[in-house]
This record gives structure tokens, C-alpha cells and sequence, in this order.
């Protein structure tokens, strides 16, 4: 009953309200919870020109945005945890990745406050400035940074890191920084949480490489071509190659065969000659190798023939003796 009585003296525009942000939730495939927090007005407009035509920007209360989720069941209602100080609904026809990369790519550099966190290191690099001699060299100093005058110029003596991550900057270093036009900060909305087709993304998940992404892909798809083409599995991309494989192997086979065949004769022929030729070479060098011995060992009739000359003297002689 008390229920009933509060609901009654709920105001019609935080009804309207509600009413409104559902049906916009309803509308678009793709709903995310962005945060606004320390965007100035301006930074804000140049988003919403940026995102006209492609995504639409609903800035609510907090209380009004978890009401609305609490009319949906399924996943949607996650979104209610990434839902925190200056947080705003936004709406595309786009998918989660591509929000994602939208929003980054409408980010801007801003200066760092006095008094901010640095979000990295802080580094101020070696090299002449713009401003003439004077007080700054000073300020400079005051504020950690090594300046002096050189060939009447001021310039950083060296790159020097003037804050590092988490430190809380100074006002006298966030108005040096301003002045080398060193902005630290980059302004624009931070996605916390995407729906899309009853999940959620979280911006580690969308945070994706595309180059890297794509490297992947075109690996994955070769292995893949290589492994149908190994196993000889055939589909509409590796057919070719496992036909040209099968021909080349099949020719292989029937030539180590011998098989005769048109495809496999002229192969044949020429390793049967090659063959002829090389057996031709071994039979000749061997004859060539036996007239040698041949020539160089002295025949029989050559060797008796001193032998018979000297008998028959020997008989001669004994005959005249005689």
C-alpha cells in the first residue's frame, strides 16, 4: 500500500524520463554506458558533432538510468554496475568494436590542472622554446623543469621526466606544461560497458589491435590451407593445389616404376640414355685400363727370342771344335 502511495506522487517527467530511455534501448541494437567525467562543454559539443548520424549521446541521471535498466531481464540489467558519476547512455546501429573505436578516435589532448593525477609519466623533451629571454627561465626552474638561455634563446637543457604516473601535478608545473603546449590529459568519452545481443563488453574487450587482428586471421587461414592440402582434404579453395599434388605424384611413382606411358616416355627415355652413357664410360675405361697392362708386359717370342740366338752360337762353336 505505501508502495502504491509513493508511486502516486512520482513526478510525470521522471516517468517521461524513464519512458523515454527505454524506448530509446529498445530502439538500437547496441547500448553503452560512457563517462562523461571532466569533459568541458565545448570538448563536449565537437563530440556530439562527431557522433551525428552514428550514434546517439543521452545524458540522465544515475538514478533514472538504473530504474530503466531494472525493466529489462537479461543481461542489460548488467549495465547497472559500470553506471557512476557523470555517466551518460549511449545508442548506435553500430557494433560494440566499432563504438569503441569511434569514441577513441574522438578524443582530444587537453592540459593537466593543478592538482590532477598524471595519467603516465610526464616527460618534457630537450630542445629550444618559443620564448625569449626573460623571467620563465625561472619559472622553469620553480617548476622542475632544467631551462636556460642559450644563443638567446630559452631551451630545455635536457628531457627530463617531470611527473610520473599517479603523481598529483602542481599548479606551477600544470601551468608550464600549458605553455610548452604539453597537454597530458586526452579529454572525450570512456566507454565502461557495451550490450549487444545479451552481452557485455568491457573495454578490454573491444580494445582490439586491427592490424595485429588481421595478421592473425591470414596465419590462421594458411595453416589451415596447408593442413587440407597435406591430409588432402578437399574444398573449394585447395582442391587445385591437392590435384596438382596428386599428378606430381602419381608422374613421380610411374617414372621410379617404370611405367611407359605418354606422360612418363620422354622422362624415361632421357634416364634410360643418361643411363646407356654412364655404363658406356665404365665399359670403356676398363678396356683402356687392360691394353695398358697389355702393352707395358713383354710377350713370350720377344723374351726366347735372345735365349735361342744364344744356343744356337753355342752350338756352332762346338761344331768347329769338333
Amino acid at each position: 500500500m505505501d508502495m502504491k502511495r509513493h508511486s502516486k506522487h512520482i513526478p510525470q517527467w521522471k516517468k517521461d524520463e524513464v519512458e523515454h530511455l527505454k524506448n530509446k534501448i529498445t530502439s538500437y541494437p547496441v547500448v553503452g554506458i560512457v563517462s562523461m567525467r571532466d569533459i568541458p562543454a565545448k570538448q563536449l559539443q565537437a563530440i556530439r558533432r562527431s557522433l551525428r548520424g552514428v550514434a546517439e549521446l543521452k545524458m540522465s541521471r544515475n538514478t533514472f538510468i538504473d530504474r530503466t535498466l531494472d525493466n529489462f531481464e537479461d543481461n542489460m540489467i548488467q549495465l547497472k554496475d559500470y553506471v557512476s558519476t557523470q555517466t551518460a547512455v549511449i545508442f548506435t546501429k553500430k557494433n560494440p568494436f566499432a563504438l569503441y573505436k569511434m569514441l577513441e578516435a574522438s578524443k582530444s589532448p587537453a592540459p593537466i590542472k593543478g592538482g590532477n593525477i598524471a595519467p603516465s609519466n610526464i616527460i618534457v623533451e630537450k630542445g629550444p622554446t618559443s620564448f625569449p629571454p626573460g623571467p620563465i627561465v625561472g619559472d622553469l626552474q620553480n617548476a622542475g623543469i632544467p631551462a636556460a638561455i642559450e644563443s638567446g634563446k630559452v631551451v630545455i637543457r635536457e628531457t627530463k621526466t617531470v611527473a610520473k604516473e599517479g603523481d598529483t601535478v602542481s599548479n606551477k608545473l600544470a601551468t608550464m606544461l600549458s605553455r610548452l603546449e604539453i597537454y597530458p590529459l586526452t579529454i572525450g568519452l570512456d566507454m565502461k560497458a557495451a550490450y549487444e545481443n545479451e552481452l557485455i563488453f568491457k573495454p578490454e574487450d573491444l580494445a582490439i589491435d586491427e592490424q595485429e587482428y588481421a595478421d592473425n586471421l591470414l596465419q590462421a587461414a594458411q595453416f589451415a590451407f596447408n593442413l587440407s592440402v597435406n591430409t588432402a582434404y578437399p574444398t573449394k579453395t585447395t582442391i587445385e593445389s591437392i590435384l596438382i599434388n596428386a599428378a606430381s605424384q602419381s608422374r613421380n611413382l610411374a617414372i621410379n616404376c617404370e611405367i611407359i606411358m605418354p606422360e612418363t616416355m620422354g622422362t624415361l627415355l632421357t634416364k634410360a640414355y643418361s643411363q646407356m652413357l654412364s655404363l658406356s664410360d665404365k665399359v670403356m675405361g676398363k678396356d683402356v685400363d687392360n691394353t695398358a697392362e697389355v702393352a707395358e708386359k713383354p710377350t713370350v717370342s720377344e723374351s726366347a727370342k735372345p735365349q735361342a740366338e744364344e744356343k744356337q752360337e753355342e752350338e756352332n762353336q762346338e761344331e768347329a771344335a769338333a
